[in-house]
């Protein structure tokens, strides 16, 4: 392979026969598709996009990009991708940490896991060789003394675990990955397809740390990594310890995006709450904050480890997100931020995901309120959200239903539309009544309602790259099509999505070029970005996604005005979408063949 930046070596798994076999990549298809999010996703597509996420067929993609483990600015991300329980679709869940730059570190580049163990087991990697053993001793456990063991086995130096909870052996359908840092691969279901085939952990043992294929180019990498290095450094948000994101992590917009009127609150029912000011970054920060953390080659230090030092909720966790303290806070009526750190804990603890734990347990108090359900439970009460917790992650009771998602617990409550979700996954921490562009993101994302496919409140809320009208719909489908494409790419070559907000396509291309030794514009970037984005949804179109009505809102946010500094609106969803299919080049959520054909997919 010619390719820099690879360590051209993918570890197959075969789990029905416990075989593992080593390839190459293929560079054709890394060269159109870069890596990470983009070739697991065409691995996926090539392993057939009609079969059941909970099925031996299914494919398990565990991905690093072409700069993950270098010297490249926020390159510690790692890619999961598989068909999701819980949604259907295509799916990728992202982690930080320094787990992608141990396994490139280990000599190994990407790992498929293929069919399904008769028992449990772990994948353990060093010096670019992998063995499947046993997992008996461990399954049953947590994520913390999963790690735990592994640590005192293989020592603690230079030793990277992701692992699976309860959650995921119990096939809840949007449990996830934790590794070492309490870095979380959540959204979507990803480990619950390692729960299904019985996969525990991933164990990777680097001896050598920072053993990563030198550059042709050695001086132009260093400059493109320097451009991109200087624009974290003087970025309005990622500065650190001057920029919002550095001082309160992701939790910096609780306050802004609760004053705006774009906070849903108690499942939605309202956009601004008085309450949000308990679980706010600068609360969380004078009350709870213990540590800065960070991950590989990272400056900015978003992570904010939280510590309840007494009490009933007495904990210590990293980190307390935006998006987990919205769930379990503002969405279900909990202001409490010492009882939302404990519920934290415990989705870090058995493997879950916060935002659509949040949005089951909304769903559930709304049931409740409206006599749909006899079960106790009323906004805000932590001690019975706790109780339900241990019920979904051991599907006891009401907990086996609302361990399937908030999708399906609506309907079987009797009512699909208490479900803020899309494509069955539950929308995260922006009204779209408040934020027109991240509605139509939710409506369109590819992997279900999902502000990370395309962060328009980069330019509705903070002005990035430049500002547009938060309440406006005209102009939203242009706007959101740059977001997902740029943002496609970088999910691909495997760099932090928060670079986006000081880092633009030029710094992608030049780092991207440096480290490949492949010539790409800031033009390619967008036409690469476009072709994965397309790609994706081809994926979907054929497992069944070929509706307009797949790329819609609930109809709460396009019926029921919203309340506070957005009162009144509502989502102009047919407006955004129209434009967006337009600019898209689809028919009604499809690909066109001819459009397949120009991005060279077929």
């Amino acid at each position: 392979m010619k390719l820099g930046g690879f360590k051209n070596r993918e570890v197959v798994v075969d789990l029905t026969s416990r075989t593992i076999a080593y390839r190459e990549i293929n560079e054709d298809l890394a060269r159109k598709f870069i890596g990470g999010r983009g070739l697991g996703v065409k691995y996926l597509l090539d392993n057939g996009p009609d079969l059941e996420a909970f099925s031996d067929d299914n494919m398990l993609c565990i991905m690093t990009g072409p700069v993950s483990g270098s010297r490249t600015v926020m390159s510690g991300r790692l890619c999961v991708v598989t068909k999701s329980p819980l949604t259907g679709t295509v799916t990728d869940s992202h982690m930080g940490g320094w787990t992608a730059a141990r396994l490139k570190w280990a000599g190994i580049d990407n790992i498929i896991f293929k069919g399904k163990s008769d028992k449990p087991v772990y994948l353990y990697i060093e010096n670019g060789q992998a063995e499947l053993r046993d997992a008996g001793d461990v399954w049953g456990q947590g994520t913390r003394a999963t790690i735990q063991t592994m640590k005192d086995r293989y020592g603690k130096d230079n030793l990277s675990v992701m692992t699976i909870g309860q959650a995921g052996e119990n096939l809840v359908r949007y449990a996830g990955f934790m590794n070492e840092n309490d870095r979380a691969a959540g959204r979507g279901g990803t480990g619950a397809v390692a729960g299904y085939k019985n996969l525990k952990a991933i164990v990777i043992k680097a001896e050598q740390k920072g053993n990563m294929p030198v550059p042709s180019r050695d001086e132009a990498y260093k400059k493109a990594n320097q451009n991109g290095l200087k624009a974290i450094m003087e970025g309005g948000l990622t500065a650190p310890k001057k920029g919002g994101l550095s001082v309160y992590g992701t939790n910096v917009l609780t306050s802004l995006i609760n004053e705006v009127g774009a906070l849903p609150t108690m499942n939605s029912k309202y956009t601004n709450w008085d309450g949000a000011e308990g679980h706010s970054g600068e609360t969380v920060n004078a009350t709870l904050l213990v540590a800065d953390n960070t991950c590989h080659a990272c400056p900015v230090a978003c992570k904010k480890e939280v510590e309840v030092k007494e009490g009933k909720y007495k904990t210590r966790v990293e980190s307390f997100e935006y998006e987990s303290g919205w769930a379990l806070g503002a969405n279900c009526g909990l202001s409490d931020g010492a009882a939302i750190s404990f519920m934290i804990n415990m989705c870090n603890e058995y493997g879950m995901d916060t935002i659509e734990l949040g949005n089951v347990l909304s769903v559930t108090m709304e049931a409740a309120e409206r006599g749909l359900i006899s079960e106790n439970l009323n906004w805000g009460d932590a001690d019975r959200m706790i109780e339900l917790i241990e019920q979904m992650v051991f599907r006891q009771g009401i907990g086996d239903i609302l361990a399937e998602g908030p999708t399906r617990a609506a309907a079987q409550f009797g009512d699909p539309n208490l479900a803020m979700a899309v494509k069955g996954q539950s929308i995260p921490a922006y009204d779209p009544r408040g934020i027109q562009g991240i509605g139509l993101g939710y409506a369109t994302s590819n992997r279900g309602a999902c502000h990370l496919r395309g962060y328009t409140v980069a330019s509705e809320i903070a002005g990035i790259p430049e500002p547009t009208d938060r309440l406006k719909a005209e102009g939203k489908g242009a706007l959101l099509k740059v977001f997902q494409d740029l943002l496609s790419f970088s999910d691909s070559m495997n760099v932090c999505k928060f670079s986006s907000f000081s880092e633009n396509a030029d710094n992608y291309a030049q780092q991207y070029s440096t480290m490949t030794g492949v010539e790409v514009t800031a033009d390619d970037v967008m036409r690469i970005g476009e072709r994965i984005y397309n790609l994706e949804r081809y994926y979907n179109n054929l497992a069944g996604f070929n509706k307009r009505e797949d790329d819609y809102l609930p109809k709460r946010f396009t019926e029921e005005p919203a309340t506070g500094n957005s009162a009144g609106s509502v989502s102009r969803m047919d407006i955004m979408l129209d434009e967006y299919y337009q600019v898209r080049g689809w028919v009604n959520g499809v690909v066109p063949e001819e459009k397949l054909k120009e991005l060279e997919i077929i």
